[in-house]
């Protein structure tokens, strides 16, 4: 894809779209909560088979705001997307509780913020860099395996992410174009003849000189390049 992208937009510049970035981010933040969750799962499991076993009734402990420890860990899953400014107040609530029983998870969720926070509040691409790096400290300093997985995730596409902070693209709009794309093809429950499906596509979403444009373009890749056995040998 990479190659087809240099081919057919040979002035073009790679940009990673933040959302990709930020949600690294976001996973390993529900990975630590995912941790402490199967914890207090198993905690409850071993509670219940020692009621079992001493035959006494087992009573979930209820925590202030009415949820048992697996279900504050259950119920705060969309929260930590959230930025604080739009919790609810339950959801205030259930947060603060929940970075007092589980400290860990707070310092993931100030991660994942500021790294949403190098994004809205940079517009340079110097001081966007240099953002990350230190966002790269924090994480090293926290000793988390799941972020410090991602952060090196990040450093290896450091050039194209800090791209963003040029013209602050993101790839909403070819996400977009692509699903339209998809809801013609599913139209026409397939595609056979490839050249007559992109002259209808032309026709139907763009400007059919800059499409033509864009289709002789990878014609001509396709042709140079998918059929000669030393590059796809089984596309053709």
């Amino acid at each position: 894809m990479g190659l087809i992208a240099k081919k057919c937009f040979s002035n073009a510049v790679r940009v990673t779209d933040r959302f990709h970035v930020q949600k690294l981010a976001l996973e390993a933040l529900q990975q630590i909560r995912t941790k402490y969750r199967c914890q207090a799962i198993d905690m409850e499991n071993d509670a219940i088979e020692k009621a079992k076993s001493t035959k006494t009734k087992f009573e979930s402990k209820i925590l202030s705001n009415g949820d048992t420890s697996k279900q504050l860990l259950s119920r705060s899953r969309y929260i930590l997307y959230n930025n604080k400014s739009k919790w609810s107040n339950n959801q205030t609530e259930r947060a603060k509780l929940l970075f007092v029983l589980y400290p860990n998870i707070e310092k993931g969720y100030q991660l994942a913020q500021d790294l949403r926070n190098v994004f809205e509040n940079t517009t340079d691409k110097i001081y966007g860099l240099s953002k990350l790096a230190k966002w790269r400290e924090k994480v090293a300093q926290a000793e988390f395996k799941s972020f410090n997985t991602r952060s090196r995730s990040i450093q290896s596409h450091y050039q194209t992410i800090v791209n963003y902070f040029d013209n602050r693209s993101r790839n909403a709009s070819s996400e977009s174009f692509n699903a339209k794309i998809k809801a013609v093809r599913s139209q026409f429950r397939g595609v056979r003849n490839v050249e007559f499906f992109l002259f209808r596509l032309s026709s139907i979403l763009l400007n059919p000189q800059l499409l033509r444009l864009m289709v002789h373009n990878a014609l001509n890749w396709v042709n140079r390049y998918c059929c000669d056995p030393i590059f796809m040998p089984n596309f053709c």
